[in-house]
């Protein structure tokens, strides 16, 4: 993948999760456009679903952090010529790979071992 697409299809990902982490934070600052604003008269079970809710927005917010931050990594290792060279082994990222996640950090082999080993903890 040629730099000029890779920094293109990276800044794409990027501001389109920035949209997203936004609209989480938006949503997070103001409770009462989502929900009623006393919870005096709720069941439990709808106080549970709304806690489920909000719980899942806020693991989605860190995730979309996560992924903006390695963006940001790969937009650096763009700029160094570093871009779509494994940091475990060296070796040159699958295009395919690339294309499926621009900011990938490792080669399908590496990312699997990693992976492995974090399941194991």
């Amino acid at each position: 993948m040629d730099a000029t697409r890779a920094r293109q299809r990276l800044q794409d990902a990027q501001a389109r999760q920035r949209r997203l982490a936004e609209r989480l934070r938006q949503a997070e600052a103001d409770p009462v456009e989502s929900g009623e604003l006393s919870t005096v008269d709720q069941h439990p079970a709808e106080l549970g679903s709304e806690t489920f809710e909000r719980e899942l927005e806020l693991t989605t917010l860190t995730i979309l952090e996560g992924e903006l931050k390695d963006i940001d990594d790969a937009l650096g290792r763009l700029d160094h010529g570093t871009y779509g060279i494994c940091e475990e082994c060296g070796k040159l990222i699958d295009e395919a790979r690339l294309e499926a996640v621009p900011w990938a950090r490792y080669c399908v082999v590496d990312q699997a071992r990693i992976e492995q080993a974090l399941s194991r903890r």
